[in-house]
């Protein structure tokens, strides 16, 4: 079943590629018009070019192509303007901003209704001017009395097309206004009109007419006003709009939810379109039944359908006399040899450009890229250098840390106590071996850095057995192997306390310790019950007061560090405590493991 509609679905697309949309008429009239065309350009003629693109202009806005007769009509009216013929600019500028309004092309729609006016006479400039105002203004009221004004124009001068274009363009206004009886009198006047005049325009206004109608629930009278147009003498004698309008009637039952009526239609515009040849409609007919099959999962209707559509497909191709259209074919030949030198002179044109533009594109790409690559190095040269920075600052703390730990040697030494000073080195020894180690890495495991802290804290200990106990306190839900800190950044926090806090105790003073995980980050606490800050600035001797210690500066530098280059948003907080001697250090900052 796939297959079929695969099958059918690219080889109608492939037909319908090379099918033109518009009526035997039209591909005659189009026939006709390039030879006129071909003449005229031959004699150098600007006047009869201008007029055979008007009048093929003319055949597609008839058949309800806008976007072609646009293009035509613009062809027209810019040798019209070369030509300074005012009565026929009049009557391109307003065809063409029929065009671009039926497209929706509202702002280039304005211009050319004002040109018209502009060089028009004063029935038709007052058309033109109304015309314009309509799209210009936003007020309903002004838009009506514009479209009031051209009626009466259009019934003074006989014009039906325009009459019943105004008509349909007060029935669009009335819908705005949601004024459903005035809407439906006038689509209803405007059918009327057009009917006689224009048959497309008709079948145009009817749909709009059925469109209302559905868009208002009114089914009944959509339906009844389908079937009217399909009675009418200019649908029966065209077999390609019969089924298109029993194909729209089908729709509209589809809407109403009667699909077994719409399945009725639907066979009938199939059957209808086999017989005369129409390829496209066949399958819009199909490719409909099918969904409606669908729905009921009546697949073997569907699967019915579909190859009785395969096996009737040869044939309905060879009467279908709008696939691969000969008339066409010599039509769009004869196009290409007449705009053959204008084709060449635009591709030349765009070639050029296109060099110009290709030339300027890979220019900015090559700069861009230079750009990118200058930033980069840049950026790299300012990571190492932050790197060397934060290597230097950690270097620059060992020989801090030995100078201190070496006074507390030689403070050993003094007292004449060998035993103390040995053992003092021996654990000095190592703690250094462990700074040594670790000097060379921005981060180490957690548990490292916790043997070089507790190592340290029992030499302070040994030296100030009578000033302080302490306790490491380590919260169990962290992984002291696999988690990563920046190595020696407590340590200087730990010294200050005893240093500056602890020893200048009368009493036994106590340090604590205490690692804790919050969420993804990691506390960490030190606290002291020494003399506070405030007091230690105070018993600092004159000499100590001159001399700038760097342990803190140092650790606070590298802090600063490590937030710009690993984004860990280290912060640190020092505090006298508040209702106690001492001092609370808090640094909290993000975790990271291997």
């Amino acid at each position: 079943m796939k297959i079929c509609r695969f099958f059918i679905f690219f080889f109608v697309l492939f037909l319908g590629n090379k099918v033109c949309s518009q009526s035997g008429n039209v591909v005659q009239d189009v026939k006709v018009q390039s030879k006129k065309l071909e003449k005229a350009v031959d004699a150098k003629d600007e006047s009869s070019q201008a007029d055979s693109y008007y009048s093929i202009g003319e055949t597609f806005f008839r058949d309800g192509n806008f976007r072609k007769s646009e293009e035509y009509y613009t062809k027209a009216k810019s040798i019209y303007e070369r030509l300074n013929d005012k009565p026929n600019i009049e009557k391109a500028s307003r065809k063409l901003a029929q065009s671009q309004e039926k497209q929706n092309k509202i702002t280039p729609a304005i211009t050319n209704y004002n040109r018209a006016a502009e060089v028009s006479f004063s029935k038709s400039r007052a058309l033109n001017s109304n015309d314009a105002a309509r799209l210009s203004v936003s007020s309903p009221e002004a838009k009506e009395e514009a479209i009031q004004s051209n009626i009466q124009l259009s019934e003074k001068t006989g014009d039906k097309a325009d009459l019943a274009t105004s008509y349909s363009q007060m029935a669009d206004l009335n819908i705005q206004q949601n004024d459903i009886p005035k809407a439906e009198a006038n689509l209803t006047s405007a059918y009327k009109i057009s009917k006689k005049e224009a048959p497309q325009q008709a079948l145009e206004i009817n749909r709009k007419l059925t469109d209302f109608y559905v868009d208002n629930k009114k089914f009944d009278k959509a339906i009844e006003a389908k079937k009217t147009v399909l009675k009418e003498d200019f649908v029966k004698d065209n077999s390609r709009n019969e089924v298109k309008q029993i194909q729209e009637l089908a729709d509209i039952y589809i809407k109403k939810n009667d699909p077994e009526e719409a399945i009725g239609l639907l066979k009938k515009s199939y059957a209808l379109a086999l017989k005369k040849g129409h390829t496209l409609e066949a399958q819009k007919s199909v490719q409909t039944l099918d969904s409606l099959y669908n729905i009921s999962e009546n697949t073997d209707a569907s699967i019915h359908l579909y190859r009785d559509f395969l096996g009737k497909l040869p044939e309905l191709v060879v009467k279908d006399k709008s696939l691969v259209d000969e008339k066409i074919l010599e039509d769009t030949e004869q196009k290409i040899s007449q705009l053959e030198k204008e084709k060449q002179l635009k591709d030349e044109l765009i070639r050029k450009k296109n060099i110009f533009n290709y030339g300027l594109i890979a220019a900015l790409v090559i700069l861009t890229g230079l750009m990118v690559f200058i930033f980069r190095t840049l950026k790299k040269v300012q990571v190492k250098n932050k790197k060397i920075a934060l290597q230097s600052l950690r270097r620059e703390m060992n020989p801090h840390f030995i100078f201190n730990s070496l006074n507390s040697v030689n403070h050993f030494i003094s007292t004449n106590n060998e035993l103390e000073a040995n053992q003092y080195l021996t654990r000095f020894s190592k703690l250094m071996r462990g700074v040594m180690e670790n000097s060379t890495e921005d981060f180490i495991p957690f548990q490292q850095e916790l043997d070089l802290l507790q190592n340290y804290l029992a030499l302070e200990k040994t030296r100030f057995a009578d000033k302080f106990d302490y306790e490491i306190d380590v919260d169990e839900s962290l992984n002291t192997q696999s988690l990563k800190v920046p190595g020696m950044l407590v340590q200087p926090f730990l010294e200050n306390a005893i240093w500056h806090g602890l020893r200048y105790r009368i009493t036994k003073g106590f340090l604590t310790l205490r690692f804790e995980k919050q969420n993804q980050q990691l506390k960490i606490t030190i606290e002291d019950n020494g003399i506070g800050i405030g007091e230690s600035k105070k018993q600092k001797t004159e000499h100590q007061k001159a001399r700038k210690g760097r342990g803190m500066k140092n650790t606070l530098e590298r802090m600063a560090l490590l937030n710009d280059l690993y984004h860990r948003d280290i912060r640190c907080k020092i505090v006298d405590k508040e209702n106690a001697a001492g001092v609370w250090v808090e640094i909290n900052y993000k975790l990271t493991e291997k």
